[in-house]
């Protein structure tokens, strides 16, 4: 790490995916001049997305890298630096006056730091996959990891739903809108999901919409990004987790046609950078923020430190979400930075005419 500060900022954003940017096009036009760091996740989980059917304002769709890159032009147009960066740790100096945590200590991967007064969480959450042949290749192009988002583009296929929480069993509900049948492939015998999930899926497969394979995990993907999915691989064994139990002979290994496949085993929020910041989160990684009505719902528990995005929603996890949540933060980061004591903002102009010598 460097000792002393590359550079002092008004306001840092962390992430360029839709919230990250969305805050740094509200940020810009508040003349916060905000630092945007990419991460190792560019542009977040819409770069997956080969079109984008369900943005406003785009009623022939878009990929999702174009709007990604458009956002960032946007952003930069209104005073928005961004930077290839990785945030590794965020640290509250409490140099403040008053009870405030800022500055924040901002390191980056390669060893930079960097100091702000106010820093907005939107590094998103990855979602979790599984590392079988034919993943990378095929992701956006017949897999995804968004029912949501990309159902409608498989319609009257077969799909299959890989997961057995609420998430797979809410996401296999959704995707009968579309599919010719959905399979749903679970490693166990029984789900996790809750009662309620449940008992709607058996009311689906009742209907001849759904059809459960338990003790089933995939193997492999088959096809191009031409032509898209074309089938799987799986494996079943009846005492579950056939993975680790190919070696057996009572396990079974078949291929299986498809024409979508659909992962809903979980996400893992990006915020290990901020466990030294005292912000409040769940068990699983989310961070907490005020929320309700009025202002300042993007607010952690830590003063000068917001949260947008998927690092906070665990639930929607929706471009158009993501986005609303981005400007949220940035109007809430303002309004921090508008009532910071005069003497913070003189000690920050100081220490940026400093790093500028």
């Amino acid at each position: 790490m460097t000792e002393q500060p590359v550079e002092h900022r008004r306001l840092i954003i962390a992430g360029t995916g839709i919230a990250g940017l969305s805050a740094a096009i509200y940020a810009g036009r508040s003349n916060n001049e905000p630092l945007v760091f990419e991460g190792d996740e560019p542009g977040g989980q819409l770069t997956l997305t080969t079109d984008v059917a369900n943005y406003p304002g785009f009623p022939e769709g878009i990929g999702g890298p174009e709007l990604v890159n458009n956002m960032k032009e946007q952003a930069q147009k209104f005073g928005a630096e961004l930077d290839h960066g990785i945030v590794v740790d965020v640290r509250p100096t409490g140099e403040a006056p008053g009870d405030r945590a800022g500055p924040f200590e901002v390191e980056l991967k390669n060893g930079d730091l960097y100091t702000c007064d106010a820093f907005i969480a939107a590094s998103g959450a990855s979602a979790r996959t599984l590392g079988v042949p034919g993943e990378d290749e095929l992701m956006g192009y017949g897999l995804s990891t968004c029912a949501t988002c990309d159902g409608a583009f498989f319609r009257d296929e077969d799909m299959l739903v890989v997961g057995g929480g609420d998430a797979a069993m809410e996401e296999a509900n959704f995707l009968t809108k579309f599919a010719d049948t959905v399979y749903i492939a679970h490693r166990r015998e029984n789900f996790r999901a809750e009662d309620y999930w449940i008992d709607r899926v058996m009311e689906k497969v009742d209907e001849g919409d759904i059809e459960i394979m338990r003790n089933t995990e995939l193997l492999e993907i088959h096809g191009s990004p031409e032509e898209g999915v074309d089938h799987v691989t799986l494996a079943r064994n009846e005492e579950g987790y056939p993975t680790d139990k190919l070696d057996d002979p009572d396990t079974e290994t078949f291929d299986f046609d498809v024409g979508a496949v659909f992962y809903a085993i979980g996400h893992t929020p990006n915020t290990d950078y901020l466990e030294d910041t005292g912000v409040e989160m769940d068990e699983s990684g989310y961070l907490k923020t005020v929320g309700g009505d009025g202002g300042g719902q993007t607010r952690t528990g830590v003063e000068g430190i917001f949260g947008a995005g998927d690092v906070v929603d665990y639930h929607y996890q929706q471009a158009i979400t993501a986005g609303g949540m981005g400007s949220k933060a940035a109007i809430d980061a303002d309004e921090y930075l508008e009532d910071l004591p005069a003497e913070t903002a003189a000690g920050a102009e100081a220490t940026a005419a400093e790093t500028d010598d």
